[in-house]
């Protein structure tokens, strides 16, 4: 057997093994997930509040489904597609810190020479990757939330802190969805539990793909009633 189809098996039967056993016990996992993602999706929305509140808002007012024409089905989609992306970015972070963690120190371990060292060199670069990605995440989407929050409670004549009370309905739970890979992987790194983070990535995404959906349903048809209550104008 080569050294590419050890790890491989490897890799495949640690997985089944990790799913098997949250199965009989999911969960004390799952509270450990929803717990560190629920952290990291309150810390930045905090983020986006304070973005919120002191950017200038674009006089270029925003087009807000659900209020400035009926919503529907596409608008539902242009979420999905957009929180999708993002869902992707963390499973992908997720998957790295699995080949980092695990993979590449067993790969490194049956080879020899400059191919080990490759190896070995490889693992640090790699988990510096993937903590670059979470701050990437982390920031870019603090300050692109906050910016479009700024604009839009200014169109609408609100606060920033009423807009934000307006979109925790549907915001928080998908933040929490949207978070839940990198908290699997953030519980993983402190316990040295690399070889779980394949399955901690198949089981996180069909958790956070529901959650997804219900919130985007929400965010076209029913954030937007909640907005016209809050705002004298809208």
């Amino acid at each position: 057997m080569s050294v590419n189809e050890f790890v491989l098996v490897q890799g495949m039967r640690s997985t089944r093994l990790t799913l098997r056993r949250w199965n009989a016990h999911p969960w004390p996992v799952l509270r450990g997930w929803l717990a560190g993602a629920a952290v990291v999706a309150g810390g930045l929305l905090l983020g986006v509040l304070v973005v919120a509140s002191v950017a200038r808002p674009d006089p270029t007012p925003l087009f807000i489904p659900g209020i400035d024409e009926a919503p529907n089905v596409g608008d539902v989609g242009e979420i999905l597609v957009r929180n999708s992306l993002v869902l992707a970015l963390h499973a992908t972070a997720c998957v790295a810190g699995f080949i980092a963690g695990s993979s590449l120190p067993l790969s490194a371990a049956r080879r020899h020479g400059i191919s080990r060292w490759v190896h070995e060199k490889a693992r640090p670069i790699a988990l510096a990757w993937v903590v670059a990605v979470t701050c990437f995440s982390l920031v870019t989407q603090a300050y692109i939330l906050g910016s479009q929050g700024a604009t839009l409670a200014a169109q609408v004549h609100i606060s920033p802190g009423t807009l934000m009370l307006s979109a925790l309905p549907q915001a928080f739970p998908e933040l929490v969805a949207l978070f839940l890979p990198l908290a699997a992987w953030t519980i993983a790194s402190r316990r040295d539990e690399w070889h779980e983070l394949l399955a901690a990535t198949f089981v996180t995404t069909a958790i956070a793909i529901p959650i997804l959906v219900a919130a985007a349903t929400w965010e076209a048809y029913m954030w937007p009633k909640l907005l016209e209550l809050a705002s004298p104008v809208a």
